[in-house]
């Protein structure tokens, strides 16, 4: 879906060109559909169609895709956080919630461990689940600010951040 840039330019990058957050749904999606496509393309990476695929609603392509992917690299850490996507767009909160717990248990004290966290926090926001949002939102800020990563991921952590402890203010 093509949206005006201004309404989106302060949306956090999503991580691949045309795709942002959205700041109320903290999800991904194609605010410009020719950037994206002209990006898949180009692309040799098999889980960028995984990830705009999911991206699109269409988790049981991407679920396709994935296991196409997983049997060629079935240890990639990678592909397992990809599957943990497909569990959340698929609404299956519980197992996503689970699989992210077991990724960041392995990526403890690595760079992924940021990743692993702002993913989880999604996961746990999608569920309405805004306080334990909250908490792996403020641990992927600490540690992407501790890391000093790029700008662009401790943006979208503070983003997330703040919209679950909005989301948490409402509730009480």
């Amino acid at each position: 879906m093509v949206r005006d840039g201004g309404s989106t330019s302060d949306w956090p990058d999503g991580g691949f060109p045309g795709i942002r957050i959205n700041p109320d749904s903290l999800m991904p999606e194609v605010v410009n559909d020719e950037a994206c496509a002209a990006a898949l393309a180009a692309s040799t990476d098999p889980t960028d169609l995984i990830f705009v695929r999911l991206v699109q609603g269409h988790p049981g392509e991407a679920a396709e895709l994935l296991a196409e992917a997983r049997y060629k690299d079935p240890d990639s850490f990678r592909l397992r956080m990809f599957e943990a996507e497909v569990l959340r767009v698929s609404h299956r909160f519980d197992r996503a919630v689970e699989l992210y717990r077991q990724l960041l248990a392995e990526a403890q004290g690595t760079p992924e461990e940021s990743v692993v966290q702002q993913h989880l926090g999604r996961s746990h926001f999608a569920a309405g689940h805004a306080a334990a949002a909250v908490e792996s939102f403020a641990k992927a800020l600490d540690l992407r600010v501790a890391e000093s990563a790029d700008a662009a991921l401790i943006y979208s952590s503070t983003v997330a951040l703040q919209r679950a402890r909005d989301v948490l203010d409402l509730a009480c």
